[in-house]
């Protein structure tokens, strides 16, 4: 039975990311050992494949975040995100905000204990991923799942797995477009849509991260008026992977004579290494050899409105569970 009189508990989840780079190999050995993102031969070798993987890749990543200021901030971001929102949430109930990372500290079993040892048992899960893949948010509340089942029943919890088309949110993301445009001074320029890719092989087993992207474009695109084109970056593995590459399309509209690009990193609410190398370093280096001037949308992060959103979402999620009047 709930305990009506102790605040409800929100988790906001996350992928992790290294927090200095002795930190980036142990996290690349965390991420490829989940069997479910990915399959590294028989299952009593994933670990050791994961361990190999990891070994090699970690020189080339330590690279990566040492120019970004030597670690991922995802954690410190999602903090922020966290003591944001529950200051929202002070005006509507009690709740307690904190996180839980899939791939690096904290984990979902250390807050869940943090939770208990406070007896609050009445957990709202609030994934950080908009548009769902069972890569991102499905790996995360599975493992929520897992670690809650080691409290004998004790929690009671309500997911909230996606959100694409919360209208704070598009807002959101509208707004940073139309003050991106105002970045150029005069010319055609091209709105890109820049999401993680995910291999071609989830998406023909259902998975609804491709239907997720195009609501949350489609809503966007309503308030704008403004047409772009949908990309994907962050593919690694021999697999087939969703189409067109981030690259390719930067290299496709150059060939068409396309010189301003506006990039908006559309799965991703907060800056990390995705946003702060990959488009801002790597893509913007390529976008000057093709010719191409490439700026980037800012980032949703602790933007107030995009807090509001997700106030909303706890606010219904706790509503749905009668948890709050």
């Amino acid at each position: 039975m709930a305990d009506q009189s102790q605040p409800i508990g929100v988790i906001l989840l996350n992928l992790g990311g290294p927090e200095r780079l002795a930190d980036v190999q142990p996290f690349l050995y965390n991420l490829f050992s989940d069997r479910q993102i990915i399959r590294l031969g028989p299952a009593i070798l994933q670990k050791p494949i994961a361990w190999l993987i990891a070994k090699r890749r970690a020189p080339k990543s330590q690279k990566a975040y040492a120019l970004i200021g030597g670690g991922s901030p995802l954690k410190s971001l999602t903090l922020q995100q966290g003591g944001a929102l529950e200051k929202e949430l002070v005006k509507v109930g009690r709740f307690k905000v904190d996180l839980a990372m899939r791939y690096w500290p904290p984990f979902a079993r250390e807050t869940l204990q943090k939770f208990a040892d406070r007896n609050i048992c009445r957990i709202i899960a609030l994934t950080l991923y908009p548009h769902y893949s069972k890569a991102t948010t499905g790996s995360s509340l599975d493992d929520l799942r897992r670690a809650a089942a080691s409290f004998e029943g004790f929690f009671a919890i309500e997911e909230v797995a996606a959100w694409p088309d919360q209208p704070d949110y598009v807002q959101c993301l509208a707004g940073t477009i139309v003050a991106g445009m105002r970045q150029f001074a005069a010319g055609e320029v091209q709105l890109v849509y820049s999401a993680h890719s995910l291999p071609v092989q989830f998406i023909e087993e259902g998975d609804p991260y491709l239907d997720d992207l195009q609501k949350t474009i489609g809503a966007v695109e309503k308030i704008t008026g403004i047409t772009g084109h949908l990309c994907f970056q962050s593919r690694s593995g021999p697999v087939e992977w969703l189409s067109p590459s981030t690259p390719d399309m930067l290299k496709h509209l150059a060939g068409q004579g396309g010189r301003q690009v506006l990039m908006v990193p559309i799965s991703f609410v907060s800056d990390h290494v995705e946003t702060l190398y990959e488009i801002d370093i790597q893509y913007r280096e390529l976008a000057e050899e093709l010719g191409v001037v490439l700026k980037r949308t800012e980032s949703l992060n602790v933007m107030p409105r995009f807090i509001a959103g997700l106030q909303e979402l706890v606010v219904s999620a706790a509503r749905r569970r009668k948890w709050l009047s």
